[in-house]
């Protein structure tokens, strides 16, 4: 519920920023021809929010190693949005008036925190068994987007963007009980507003990320040999990534 506040307060901040500089009059702009040029070139930083949606694969009969077998119900999930943070550099090249390319390598670095519910135990007081796992994330990868902006006006322009971003993840820990596959591919929208500034070209950016592959590594529970935690590795059969991401560019 409170990333949905802070992602409904920053779009309601960028629209009132731009309806407010549509009434205002003409004024002298700041950097008037920064635009023109036919390459940008910049860094980003900004903050990321991290979920994952699991399939669950529910009641089920486990073959351990030794040939002996095992009922199992577990199942996964992750309960927040868990916050990151994600720094890289851009190029942006100008297709004509209103569209853009933007290509922005960047590291997204983030922790997700997983709750594992054994629904065939019961601790002493009622309550089900539960485990947990911190799975960190460092994903690197090459976000190509196609910008659509208005008119300038003024000093400010908004826009909105859609692109594709795969994506390498460079953690993968043997002892986790969940292990994501190391290639990824996300799809991603969203929307901004140019601020020309006198010495730079401020952006600000809200964009949602969705995992458009299985990221979920199933063969990592042929590595295991405890068989008190195959219950938890094999509770998945596939997973999708999500990020929300609100970006700052500065040009």
């Amino acid at each position: 519920m409170q990333h949905k506040k802070i992602i409904t307060g920053i779009l309601a901040s960028l629209f009132s920023m731009s309806m407010f500089g549509q009434s205002m009059e003409r004024s002298v702009q700041n950097r008037p021809y920064t635009d023109l040029r036919p390459l940008h070139f910049g860094i980003v930083i900004g903050a990321n929010f991290q979920d994952m949606k699991f399939q669950n694969v529910g009641p089920q009969t486990l073959t351990l190693k030794d040939g002996s077998q095992m009922e199992s119900n577990v199942v996964c999930d992750q309960n927040n949005w868990d916050p990151g943070f994600n720094v890289g550099v851009l190029m942006e090249a100008r297709l004509n008036e209103y569209f853009a390319f933007r290509l922005a390598p960047q590291m997204y670095f983030g922790t997700r925190n997983l709750v594992f519910r054994n629904l065939q135990q019961s601790q002493t007081d009622g309550t089900t068994v539960e485990e947990r796992q911190s799975l960190k994330t460092v994903y690197i990868g090459a976000n190509l987007d196609i910008i659509f902006a208005s008119k300038r006006f003024n000093n400010h322009r908004p826009y909105m963007m859609a692109g594709i971003a795969p994506m390498m993840n460079l953690t993968t820990k043997a002892s986790n009980y969940i292990q994501m596959k190391k290639a990824d591919v996300f799809a991603e929208v969203g929307i901004g507003c140019d601020f020309y500034l006198p010495f730079f070209k401020l952006r600000p950016e809200l964009k949602f990320m969705m995992g458009l592959s299985n990221c979920f590594n199933s063969k990592h529970i042929e590595d295991m040999n405890n068989a008190d935690e195959m219950p938890y590795a094999a509770s998945v059969k596939g997973a999708k990534s999500k990020m929300v991401v609100l970006s700052f560019y500065f040009e």
